[in-house]
């Protein structure tokens, strides 16, 4: 049985993009209208619906992800920010992340979002190289990543912006010269992800009829071997798999995810995890857009699952998100969460073996994934989660 939750975070889902990437398989769609004041009420009626489940939470962090939340309305990213505030408790430190990419048309109304409450926004570089962004089918160019770096670092209090690595054609020594050259445009946080190929993108159907080369085994660990160094050096270690940050700068909201507490998900196909009468709870919007908006307007959500997780179910979701993190999982929150101890859900043969390899760190206070264990997750996991 999970223990009763306080803090709470939102996350709301923008469905739409100006184009699809091929790498990408989140729940992202291009339109040609949108209609902005029915997807403002929409999205205002389904967190309606949900606080009303978590009555007297102190929401800690509100995400505006997608899709392409920069094409969202100021307005509506104003009137969520306000409404949550008057539905929640709330406090100076609330943090409020919306996503953007580098476009002259949407840097256009970067100001609109810092004036409706966004004080840390997430930047969609990629990559610093112009051949490669074309390549990603990103629709900016280099001279326009660094545009719109330098204005978000003037306009919002706290900035990231997002990288990725082991892209097709890339060596170890360019990845290195170009991660070093986003150095100079960072202010406390970066993301760098390994390019990997999800099932049903572009990418994926390239790859299998061999128009498309990744780096090799040995190119890619020597990529994320560079990541760590170069980060460290500059005052930005690991603190997740992809992500670095000097102490403080850390996303709050994403660290609501690897710890495994209370989130909300509002907006089509957004996930959420509420507890309930001391029971995690998931639940999962909707994944069409216009069949969110047609439900989400009839009913006040379009809920399409909300469910108790069940104890194995929960075990290895918390155990796949917290040994992403450098901290790992405390061993007091893991029982708190699931009912079991860390003795209980892990065969003792298996973790004594993954500690051995240098892979894991285990104590009575905590279980944490080394560097090693970190660059060999999945394997990791597979290990820990079938014995």
């Amino acid at each position: 049985m999970a223990e009763p939750a306080r803090d709470i975070a939102l996350y709301v889902h923008w469905p739409f993009c100006l184009s699809l990437c091929p790498y990408c398989d989140f729940n992202s769609h291009v339109r040609d209208e949108i209609d902005h004041p029915a997807w403002r009420d929409a999205l205002l009626r389904e967190l309606e619906h949900y606080a009303s489940q978590v009555q007297g939470r102190h929401l800690t962090s509100i995400f505006f992800g997608g899709g392409t939340p920069s094409l969202m309305a100021p307005a509506t990213t104003a009137a969520i920010i306000s409404r949550a505030r008057e539905l929640f408790k709330t406090g100076e430190g609330l943090e409020i992340t919306l996503e953007a990419n580098p476009t002259s048309a949407e840097t256009g109304v970067l100001s609109g979002f810092a004036d409706a409450g966004v004080n840390r926004l997430s930047l969609g570089i990629q990559a610093l190289d112009d051949a490669a962004l074309s390549a990603l089918g990103r629709t900016h160019s280099v001279g326009e990543a660094r545009d719109a770096i330098l204005m978000s670092r003037d306009m919002f209090h706290r900035f990231s912006f997002d990288l990725i690595y082991a892209r097709p054609g890339q060596t170890p020594s360019a990845w290195q010269a170009e991660l070093k050259s986003a150095l100079d445009l960072t202010r406390g946080h970066l993301s760098a992800y390994q390019l990997t190929i999800e099932a049903g993108t572009p990418f994926f159907l390239a790859q299998a009829r061999g128009a498309l080369e990744l780096p090799n085994e040995d190119d890619g660990a020597a990529m994320f071997e560079i990541t760590q160094r170069v980060l460290e050096d500059a005052g930005m270690p690991a603190y997740e798999i992809s992500n670095h940050a000097k102490q403080g700068d850390e996303s709050r909201h994403n660290l609501t995810y690897w710890r495994h507490r209370d989130y909300l998900g509002i907006g089509p196909g957004a996930h959420g995890r509420i507890t309930l009468n001391n029971q995690v709870h998931e639940t999962r919007q909707h994944r069409a857009p216009e069949i969110w908006l047609e439900r989400a307007h009839a009913n006040g959500h379009a809920t399409q699952r909300s469910t108790p997780m069940n104890t194995e179910t929960l075990i290895a979701e918390v155990t796949m998100m917290g040994l992403r993190l450098v901290e790992g999982i405390d061993a007091n929150s893991f029982a708190q969460r699931t009912g079991r101890s860390l003795g209980q859900a892990f065969s003792p043969a298996v973790t004594d073996r993954l500690v051995g390899a240098g892979y894991l760190e285990l104590n009575t206070d905590r279980i944490a994934a080394t560097v090693s264990g970190r660059q060999r997750l999945n394997a990791v996991l597979e290990a820990l989660l079938s014995s």
